[in-house]
């Protein structure tokens, strides 16, 4: 199993997670974040006064996947998030040892 971390732009939630399902793949944890790469941020102003945002917002996008689906959880993930500028986002794919289930005390199959 793998943890897929998915960080992608607000805007491109909905469609990363449309493209998940219809792989049959619905299992996730949402958290909004904030932070910048690349892109470093951008110039505002706010009642006259111009100020720097450098941790922009983000979704993040925790998955667990059996090792044979990887492959195309990332595929789908990075061509419903793409838009070709900077900023689209990152996955990080992380192995998972060990998970169990809080209710009935099982141990997922590894």
């Amino acid at each position: 199993m793998k943890l897929l971390k998915i960080i992608i732009r607000n805007e491109k939630f909905e469609e990363v997670k449309e493209s998940l399902t219809a792989i049959h793949f619905t299992g996730m944890t949402v958290t909004e974040v904030r932070g910048h790469g690349r892109q470093k941020g951008h110039k505002a102003v706010y009642r006259g006064t111009e100020y720097s945002v450098t941790l922009l917002p983000k979704v993040m996008i925790e998955v667990i996947v059996p090792d044979e689906m990887v492959e195309s959880v990332l595929e789908t993930s990075m061509k419903a998030a793409r838009t070709g500028e900077i900023g689209d986002g990152r996955i990080f794919v992380i192995p998972v040892e060990q998970g169990y289930n809080i209710r009935t005390g099982e141990r997922d199959i590894v």
